[in-house]
């Protein structure tokens, strides 16, 4: 009978980036960095979220954009409308960005004198969440026109970030979307879970939003 070698690749690729994810973290750690990886569907609302924080947070700490795309600019060239550093990452087809491209595009960026960055990463609810990016915390975009089941069919996404931000909540009246079952459906899968409603096109909500960054930032640079 033949012999050979069994490789379980995938558990081996998630092993090494999980390495690779906890040395990012602690050089931001040095660094006095706070990164946030960004996810959720496209057409959730990412870039227009990512500017309402801009505008909310500009003259209170210094900001840097990561945008990551398949193969597309147009967020960055959005972004640098406002004077915001930014960077854009194309990920050559790739649905997701790990923690080594992630590292990559903070040299391209230039963390120094960067106390908040902001990873866009790719417009998917499924690849992103498996491949930790090496963020201090991760957040994530649900919109309303989505509908309220989308923790029953991603769950793995739902449970591995730290605040879900339920985006157009000026269209609840249109779509049949219930908050209270979309809560209870987060916290079981994550029980620690911050969620906050919003409306990045209005700005409703963006201050309590604002206000868990301001958290997250002044604690990641005291640790």
């Amino acid at each position: 009978m033949d012999t050979f070698k069994v490789m379980e690749i995938k558990q081996s690729v998630f092993e090494d980036n999980d390495r690779q994810a906890a040395l990012l973290r602690e050089d931001l750690k040095k660094e006095k960095t706070f990164l946030l990886n960004l996810m959720s569907s496209p057409g959730s609302g990412k870039t227009t979220t990512v500017l309402r924080t801009i505008e909310a947070l500009k003259d209170e700490m210094s900001i840097g954009v990561l945008e990551a795309d398949i193969d597309s600019d147009v967020d960055a060239h959005t972004v640098a409308k406002t004077g915001t550093k930014v960077i854009q990452l194309h990920t050559g087809g790739m649905c997701h960005l790990d923690a080594e491209m992630t590292r990559q595009g903070l040299r391209g960026l230039g963390t120094e004198g960067i106390d908040f960055a902001i990873l866009e990463n790719v417009g998917n609810l499924v690849c992103p969440a498996e491949f930790d990016t090496g963020a201090s915390k991760n957040a994530m975009i649900l919109s309303v026109p989505e509908g309220d089941d989308k923790p029953l069919k991603y769950p793995l996404m739902f449970s591995i970030v730290d605040v879900l931000l339920i985006n157009k909540i000026d269209a609840v009246s249109i779509f049949d979307f219930d908050f209270k079952a979309v809560e209870e459906r987060v916290k079981k899968l994550n029980p620690n879970i911050v969620v906050i409603p919003i409306c990045a096109k209005t700005g409703e909500g963006i201050d309590q939003w604002a206000d868990w960054i301001r958290k997250e930032v002044k604690a990641w640079k005291e640790k």
